[in-house]
Formats: structure tokens, sequence, C-alpha cells
């Protein structure tokens, strides 16, 4: 999505957030949506990353994010890895184009980029979320989210209403 297209997760993690804070915009890492077909958008955010990580290859000593906040869709989604799709399985790549999973192309990171985190959370409210999220909680396979498993500490915010029964 082109950053001020009202479905941008660019343009919602903006304004919810980033414009409210003094982050300097060298941090700020947006994907390239704009003039570019979405595999030419993945492999040049990928370039970004690896620049400004420093290296090639991903070292669990050393994460790539600080944090990562992550959402879940009711089918158990995340970032844009769906289930049942070819995208689950990159293990080389930390970005790459998603055709086909949905109407429009996406843009995605892959389990490596997401995993090399020292702190990833997942953020989700409402009753609808509710099962899915028990079922990622408890490692269900077919549920995209339940495979990200940072290096660090993985946090759950939920809402009352979204809150697994049973859970703390």
């Amino acid at each position: 999505m082109p950053h001020g297209h009202p479905d941008s997760n660019y343009l919602m993690a903006r304004d919810a957030f980033l414009s409210r804070v003094p982050i300097p915009s060298g941090n700020i890492h947006p994907i390239p949506t704009e003039g570019v077909s979405p595999q030419q958008a993945a492999a040049s955010y990928e370039t970004t990353l690896k620049r400004f990580y420093g290296a090639d290859m991903l070292a669990p000593d050393r994460p790539l994010f600080d944090v990562t906040l992550l959402g879940i869709g009711e089918d158990g989604h995340t970032a844009s890895l769906f289930p049942g799709q070819p995208e689950l399985q990159e293990r080389r790549r930390w970005a790459i184009a998603v055709i086909g999973a949905k109407p429009e192309a996406r843009i995605t990171l892959t389990y490596p980029a997401l995993d090399s985190s020292r702190d990833l959370a997942f953020l989700a409210t409402g009753e609808e979320k509710r099962s899915v999220i028990a079922r990622a909680q408890a490692g269900d396979g077919t549920i995209p989210a339940a495979a990200v498993r940072p290096v660090g500490r993985l946090h759950w915010f939920t809402d009352l209403t979204a809150t697994p029964a049973g859970a703390n």
C-alpha cells in the first residue's frame, strides 16, 4: 500500500505512535511501496535491513530488532504470513512479496527476521480473536502466529475480551 493509503500499516503506525515520540527519522524504515513491484519492494527493504544491521546473516546473540509489534488475524496470520501459503517456508530471505493470499499484493518480513527480536509483542483486541490467540499460544502448527519464536522475549497484550479463558 502507498504510505498514505487508509489501509497502510505504516500510516497506522505513524499516526498511532511514531509521530508522537521523538524517534529520529533514520531509525524508521518503512517498506518502499510506490513505483516498484512487490518483489522489488521486498528486495529493497531486505537490503535496507541488512545495511542497518551491518551483516547479511542474522546472529542469535545480536537481534535485528529491539522491539517488534505484531497483530494476529482471526485466521491466525501475522505480518502477511497467511495459513497454508508458501511464504511460511521461507528461511533465507528477510523480506518477501506475498502474492495471491489476499486481493492486494503485500510485503512481509519472514520468520527469520521476525524472530530476530529482543522483545516481540502481539497486540490483539476483540472477542473474535480469543480462540485463535489460545491456539497460537498453545503452539497450533496451522496458525502462522504460533511459529513466531523470537530469540528474546515473547509478550501477548490483549484486552479482556481477547484473553483466552484461564490466561493470566
